[in-house]
């Protein structure tokens, strides 16, 4: 085990700290109540005090360090003291009632006589110590569990003499870069925008023998960022010894569209390299049987989710959650995030209640874990240093020339159009025969789309609908577009988010400028037509039940503000830098680090650090939601049916991830009460798959309308 945890923390120079972090993690097994339990004695017993009491006692602050993981292998970090639902780690050190330690295990494994930082770790500031040690504790835990599940597969590879179900080697990066060059040699750069993409590439591609660190890729929407940031990743990676690209998606919802494009672009090896990780189900702990078994069980199923694919595409959620987490599921992938390119896809989507914990983690990643951060966006947020306080320094631009490159790719005209009624924007869309119109909730959206629903080429498309449904909805769009006919379309914000169509023109309710610039990226994408021809009408709503929530109001005031201010140019980086820096002055430091994660950590020591608080406060959605499959066609009936005499989970999990559809905890739980929502074989399974037991809640039109329980037929309640 020590062996094992060294070698995932050997990237970030803390080989020595997990080593012996490993050797101690087991140690109360030397105890004669544990040697019993292995003859079949019936109480369970604490095998991991020990391990952490001698870390703390032989290696000072870094044994505490170590103390915490050591403590915490099997229910998770704990605080260092104070209250949580894990017992704090200063009262498991004062534990003087552990059954004695046998001997041998002096003779078993030697300790080095003193442990350090990792070699060239780089201190920020003292203000931020605390912080780095935190990061630093959670890092070389996760060494330790993931050593610790691989090490529990082996045995049960081995006992049962079965093949390990893990897969072979992953392709190369090297192999995954050939192949994306054949892909990007079919393509011919006809036309302006087109050949500033490919100038884009080459230039991007350039800057890749640059030192790791922090970087920011600025290109306007519908510039190619996507495979872009690709090439660069793999150049960069390559360069630096690096060992894989993480991409950092702000949504579910487009997070297959994305690993499509990858897999596509990496040809015949796409399959074998990409890997989508988000939270599709809700995880539910063991339903029955012998806990250690089933623990043992546990770690198997998870052992897929350590990220050691060659290329991760996952949501921001999932990214920033899981470095401040304390569950050891959770945690298990971050050794993994070391020594790797992260590119960070619409860096303007970071929860400004969590601002300054995220651009913390981002300049300790750079700072002292071999990652190289891209801040990818058409519209990057001001979080450099001084401008933001604390903020990130020595960060590179690879784009060629942003405000040039802004100007060359203007293709539409955006003003503000004033307030609309519900029957104004309805003229509007009837004004038009094609046109896109975006609106703040799914209930407007619904609204609008209602109101025209009889005219031709009419569209919607909202969260409510799952993802199979939504990609089915784009296809029927694009084909309307092509073939010039009526095509009305309106959306939630979630179009904004990278998909790819080319209206004349777009109606966008007021957002925040950030927003305005992602749906200028649907008008005129291509730039087939003169910008002129091609307009971003910014309307605001008379209707108060299409009020945006409070934060909301300060994005599009700010971005009113700045519309007023830049009406010449108001997708510049110069207008989207002075937006970013209103709205973070208007929020105040406080209101950027809403649960003081930052100064809970400034007044704590070595032996107080509050992870279990952390994890717990650290929560990018406030909304939980709930995850419910819909059957929407044969292929999620067929995986449903699968799941009824499945023996494992994951393949049929990651089958039907494009047929989940999220709705808040309160809608789920009136569903689940009269039926309308049942689990998939809860013998088997408990409450991990929840699904509709049929459609009569799905509209074909709108998706999922649980706000509507006339809808539900008794009668069809069954599988």
């Amino acid at each position: 085990m020590g062996l094992l945890a060294a070698e995932r923390a050997g990237i970030f120079g803390g080989a020595p700290l997990a080593q012996v972090q490993g050797l101690l993690h087991d140690l109360g097994k030397y105890t004669e109540p544990f040697q019993a339990r292995l003859a079949g004695a019936p109480f369970r017993v604490d095998h991991s005090t020990w391990g952490a009491k001698i870390a703390a006692e032989r290696f000072g602050p870094m044994g505490l360090l170590l103390a915490y993981g050591i403590a915490g292998h099997h229910a998770g970090l704990a605080n260092g003291a104070g209250e949580g639902e894990r017992t704090a780690l200063c009262n498991r050190l004062a534990v003087d009632d552990l059954p004695a330690l046998d001997a041998c295990w002096q003779q078993d494994f030697a300790l080095p006589s003193s442990l350090t930082v990792p070699a060239g770790f780089k201190a920020h500031s003292h203000e931020r110590g605390q912080f780095q040690l935190a990061f630093l504790a959670r890092m070389l835990f996760s060494c330790l569990v993931d050593a610790d599940y691989i090490d529990t597969e082996a045995y049960y590879d081995s006992v049962e003499k079965r093949t390990s179900f893990r897969s072979g080697p992953a392709p190369t990066l090297e192999a995954l870069r050939a192949e994306l060059d054949k892909h990007l040699s079919r393509f011919m750069p006809d036309g302006d925008v087109n050949r500033l993409r490919a100038d884009v590439l080459r230039h991007v591609r350039a800057q890749a023998s640059q030192e790791a660190g922090l970087f920011s890729l600025t290109v306007p929407t519908g510039g190619g960022k996507t495979l872009a940031s690709l090439a660069f990743a793999l150049d960069h990676a390559i360069r630096h010894g690096l060992r894989r690209v993480v991409f950092v998606i702000p949504f579910t919802s487009i997070i297959e569209q994305n690993a499509r494009v990858f897999r596509e672009a990496l040809g015949p090896l796409g399959d074998a390299a990409v890997l989508e990780h988000h939270s599709a189900f809700v995880e539910q702990p063991p339903a029955h049987g012998d806990p250690d078994r089933d623990q043992s069980a546990r770690k198997l199923r998870l052992a897929m989710e350590n990220w050691d694919a060659p290329i991760v595409v996952t949501t921001a959620v999932q990214f920033f959650e899981s470095l401040f987490a304390a569950r050891p599921s959770a945690c298990r992938k971050l050794h993994n995030i070391a020594g790797s390119v992260v590119i960070l896809d619409e860096a303007q989507m970071l929860p400004l209640r969590l601002l300054m914990p995220c651009v913390a983690a981002i300049d300790e990643l750079a700072r002292n874990y071999r990652t190289s951060v891209v801040l990818c966006t058409a519209t990057q947020p001001a979080l450099k240093a001084p401008e933001f306080a604390d903020g990130l320094t020595c960060v590179r631009e690879l784009a060629p020339d942003p405000p040039r490159l802004f100007q060359r790719l203007e293709r539409v005209r955006i003003r503000h159009a004033g307030t609309w009624t519900d029957d104004d924007l309805s003229a509007q869309m009837r004004g038009r025969e094609q046109v896109l119109c975006i609106v703040n909730n799914r209930r407007h959206a619904r609204a609008v789309y209602e109101s025209m629903a009889g005219l031709p080429g009419a569209r919607h498309l909202s969260t409510f609908m799952c993802a199979k449904h939504r990609g089915k909805v784009l296809d029927e769009v694009r084909q309307l577009l092509r073939d010039k006919q009526p095509c009305r379309l309106v959306s939630t914000s979630l179009i904004e988010a990278g998909v790819d169509v080319d209206f004349p023109s777009v109606l966008r309710a007021e957002a925040g400028l950030d927003s305005i610039a992602q749906a200028a990226g649907r008008c005129n994408r291509e730039g087939r037509r003169a910008p002129e021809h091609s307009e971003v009408l910014v309307f605001a709503t008379a209707n108060e039940d299409w009020a945006p929530p409070t934060d909301l109001v300060q994005f599009a005031q700010a971005g009113r503000e700045v519309l007023h201010a830049h009406r010449e140019d108001p997708l510049s980086p110069a207008a989207i830098e002075s937006y970013f820096r209103q709205l973070y002055w208007q929020r105040g430091p406080q209101r950027l680090d809403a649960c003081d994660l930052m100064g809970l950590l400034r007044g704590s020591r070595a032996e107080s650090l509050p992870l279990e608080t952390l994890a717990a406060k650290f929560r990018m959605i406030d909304d939980v939601q709930m995850p419910v499959i819909v059957p929407w066609d044969t292929e999620a009936k067929e995986a449903l049916r699968a799941l009824e005499f499945a023996e494992g989970s994951v393949r049929l999990a990651r089958a039907l991830q494009p047929y989940l559809v999220q709705i808040p905890r309160h809608a789920f739980a009136a569903l689940r009460e009269v039926g309308a929502v049942q689990p998939v074989r809860p013998d088997q399974w408990g409450e991990q798959f929840m699904a509709l037991p049929s459609l009569d809640l799905y509209d074909k039109h709108v998706g999922l309308r649980w706000d509507n329980p006339t809808f539900i037929d008794a009668e069809k309640l069954h599988w």
